[in-house]
């Protein structure tokens, strides 16, 4: 991405033309580039039609732009297409397979793996499959970086679980997993690996097959798509044994009262209407990040969490948790100040226009590990500037003005 391109991409993002936003909030939703607004509006104005069932030319183009966004998801991460399954979101998605999966293969006093910085959308539904099979749950800690405890990995591998379950950026610490070592270790236990990639695939160029998980899920709403669509990307031999989550239209080969045959996948986990002008405004906004390049985003958002760290610094009674160096997190820095509570930081700074996320974010058990309820999170874009940031900091001087000594 030029320097050019660097000034001139937040122009495409109409919401910043409000003055005096600074919006620092992308890892909990992206603002959407007019490339994808258009291309949403373009389809519903005038491509909208049922997708997979009618042979006339409206449906043939919306069958179409479904399944080419399909095949820019499989493509983006190095995945094939027929195993890539859309979802209604990532939890749709993460639901799919530990429900799905889980019911079929899980047994009683069966193990399962699953790090204490993930997300609720992991342990919700892995939580209510083990406790529905009589399976048991193993945690794996953090140290005191914020970097996984890898021996910690190996000893609950050595007890022999059939899933473990990892986030590859978390959505709190930033943190960057190991994740093509934990799958490699987890194989060679053999278990299977499912990894949320929902705040990695919008951050980093990432490669499933180089990965080489048998689950990967992401979202398309932090990715700059719009909201309603999340996807699963799946080994072909697990997704093929696997039995669907939802029954419906569309996911079946025959139906009588007889028996039920299912399609192949992806049809199979797809029930019901697809989210049609959901995917149409994926495929944008995959189109629009590979022209700015993965590798820039990632330059450019590495660059920016490298300035936020440095100043933030700065800030009296102010802790950052994660790792300290750019280069082993993502484009997320979340904090905490001594003198305020997180919630009453997001509102004053958010007075000022700069829009942080204050909570568990979705992280209970790792809040508790940090040993706070909640902590304030800035995260980046590649609209985000070093300006940007320094917003940031200026107003975070005037909660100190009000709640400091």
């Amino acid at each position: 991405m030029s320097t050019l391109a660097l000034d001139t991409v937040a122009r495409q993002f109409p919401v910043l033309d409000r003055e005096g936003l600074v919006y620092l909030d992308s890892a909990a939703t992206a603002q959407k580039p007019q490339a994808v607004i258009d291309a949403v509006s373009d389809f519903l104005s005038h491509h909208n039609a049922s997708v997979h069932r009618g042979v006339y030319p409206l449906a043939v183009e919306a069958t179409d732009l479904y399944e080419g966004a399909r095949q820019l998801a499989a493509d983006l991460t190095g995945w094939s297409v027929r195993d890539t399954v859309f979802a209604g979101n990532a939890t749709q998605a993460m639901n799919l397979v530990l429900q799905g999966w889980g019911r079929k293969n899980l047994q009683p006093g069966d193990r399962v793996v699953v790090s204490v910085m993930e997300h609720h959308s992991v342990i919700v539904p892995l939580k209510l499959i083990a406790d529905e099979r009589g399976a048991v749950v193993d945690v794996i800690d953090i140290d005191e970086q914020g970097q996984l405890r890898l021996d910690q990995l190996d000893a609950a591998l050595e007890r022999g679980p059939k899933l473990v379950a990892v986030t590859h950026v978390s959505n709190v610490l930033g943190t960057i997993n190991p994740v093509e070592e934990i799958v490699r270790r987890a194989h060679a236990a053999g278990a299977l690996v499912l990894v949320d990639g929902t705040q990695a695939v919008p951050q980093l160029p990432v490669d499933v097959a180089a990965l080489d998980p048998d689950f990967y899920v992401w979202t398309g709403h932090k990715a700059y798509a719009p909201t309603g669509i999340g996807i699963l990307h799946g080994r072909h031999d697990v997704l093929r044994d696997m039995p669907p989550l939802i029954g419906g239209g569309h996911m079946i080969a025959s139906v009588s009262f007889d028996e039920i045959r299912f399609a192949e996948s992806p049809a199979k986990f797809e029930a019901g209407t697809s989210p049609i002008a959901e995917a149409v405004g994926l495929g944008a906004a995959i189109r629009w990040m590979q022209e700015l390049g993965l590798d820039a985003i990632r330059e450019h958002e590495r660059d920016v969490t490298a300035y936020a760290l440095e100043r933030l610094a700065e800030v009296k009674g102010l802790t950052v948790f994660g790792p300290s160096d750019a280069d082993a997190r993502g484009a997320v820095v979340s904090f905490a100040l001594d003198y305020a509570h997180p919630h009453d930081v997001a509102d004053i700074i958010g007075r000022a226009g700069v829009c942080v996320r204050a909570g568990h974010h979705c992280a209970q058990p790792l809040m508790k590990r940090l040993g706070v309820s909640a902590t304030t999170r800035a995260s980046f874009a590649v609209h985000t500037t070093r300006d940007d940031v320094d917003r940031l900091v200026e107003a975070l001087g005037e909660v100190e003005r009000i709640f400091g000594d």
